[in-house]
């Protein structure tokens, strides 16, 4: 009999689960766990992420290149960016209501409040220095970051996954200028490129489970003091919550803007929620999300190829509602009263952070500290979510390639109605 994936993967996920319960009984289990299992699972996520550059440069320059003209780009590239930005001031302020109505700061007790800024001081002061000096550059850096002096040195770390996505579009668009017979090669080449990248993806998915189950055993080995969680744990149910209330934003917006009903888009996304839940990285599963888009929702490889690279980078929901809790959370543990002009500067703030936001683990803390900046809370706060801000990565990361996923469908929902418009 057959399983399908994602029952594989919760399957690995729950084998993992049990067996680093079953080591860390042991006093050597959790150095065995770290020495002979985690590093299969770091080597499962190397394999995604060795694949996301090659995948983005060529999905992106096939999907642009397929489009035939600039002008359908320029309407599919609207589309895609409204969306994105209309999903991530969504997230933004849900994060903020939930936060305000809770108030999980409020249960943070002293004693804990200090332990937790004793503990992940050298962390939280390497987390501000990166924001530091991100703060000191000019108003258009953002802009000029986007724009790579060396194409094969932007490709090289996956944090600059924007650098690859602006030369693929430039690219493509010069594709689409020339005429047909002059690039029929190059088009060939990278239409074959694209082709094996998929292969690749499928033989990668076939030891997926065994190496979900490694990531997960390494997970519940190093969790974080029982202790610490339970204090922190009506923060972590804050998050939650507001990720759960995007899952129903997501599943109305398809509702009213898709033929694809919310249960079936869940059931064909499922697979890439569980890799993002274990991986916490956008980059590494956004070949999984292409393969569910296009092969469960039925996505055209069109779009799916030149929506969801982009939206690994730029749309990122789940980090954007985690930011606003997390600040609020931070702001009330600290006994401060933040104004509606400065929630409302937050929904700005992290709306733009999302986007400047690498699609690899724990980048949104590092944005999280331009976010506290900006609202005047005390950037060391960020201890007090150090703790749990892996197992929540996990979460957020899901919700991230969810809206992906969505507005995938909405613009291929839009250009097929374009398409079979009538001439007037």
């Amino acid at each position: 009999m057959k399983i399908a994936l994602h029952w594989k993967i919760i399957i690995g996920m729950v084998a993992g689960a049990l067996l680093a319960l079953g080591l860390t009984s042991f006093e050597w289990g959790g150095a065995f766990i770290a020495d002979w299992i985690k590093p299969w699972g770091t080597i499962f996520i190397n394999t995604l992420k060795l694949i996301a550059v090659p995948l983005i440069l060529a999905s992106l320059i096939k999907g642009v290149s397929d489009l035939k003209d600039t002008s359908s780009l320029s309407k599919m590239g609207g589309i895609t960016i409204g969306l994105y930005l209309i999903t991530t001031v969504l997230a933004v302020s849900i994060g903020l209501v939930i936060a305000n109505v809770i108030q999980p700061g409020n249960f943070i007790s002293e004693s804990t409040r200090m332990e937790l800024l004793q503990s992940f001081s050298g962390e939280v002061q390497s987390k501000i220095e990166l924001a530091q000096q991100q703060q000191t550059t000019g108003p258009l850096q953002s802009l000029i970051d986007i724009v790579p002096t060396n194409l094969f040195a932007a490709a090289s770390d996956n944090g600059n996954m924007l650098q690859v996505i602006f030369f693929a579009l430039f690219f493509g668009i010069a594709l689409i200028l020339l005429p047909e017979e002059k690039t029929k090669t190059v088009k060939s080449f990278f239409d074959g490129l694209n082709d094996i990248i998929l292969k690749m993806i499928d033989l990668i998915m076939m030891v997926a489970p065994w190496g979900v189950m490694a990531l997960v055993a390494s997970l519940v080995a190093e969790a974080p003091n029982s202790d610490l969680l339970t204090a922190l744990g009506i923060y972590s149910l804050t998050v939650i919550l507001g990720l759960f209330l995007m899952l129903l934003v997501y599943g109305v917006i398809i509702k009213v803007f898709s033929n694809t009903s919310p249960v079936d888009f869940y059931k064909g996304i499922l697979p890439a929620q569980l890799f993002a839940f274990t991986t916490s990285s956008s980059a590494a599963t956004l070949p999984v999300t292409m393969e569910c888009v296009e092969e469960n929702l039925k996505v055209s490889k069109e779009v799916a190829g030149f929506v969801l690279p982009i939206g690994a980078t730029v749309n990122m929901d789940g980090t954007s509602l985690y930011q606003a809790v997390a600040a609020l959370f931070i702001a009330q543990a600290f006994g401060m009263d933040l104004s509606l002009s400065i929630q409302l500067g937050i929904i700005a703030t992290a709306t733009l952070a999302s986007i400047g936001s690498a699609a690899v683990p724990g980048a949104g803390m590092v944005m999280l500290v331009i976010v506290l900046a900006q609202a005047g809370i005390p950037e060391a706060g960020l201890a007090l979510i150090f703790a749990v801000d892996r197992p929540l990565d996990m979460f957020r990361t899901t919700i991230n390639i969810t809206g992906d996923a969505a507005v995938a469908c909405v613009v291929d929902q839009h250009i097929q109605t374009k398409n079979k418009t009538p001439l007037p």
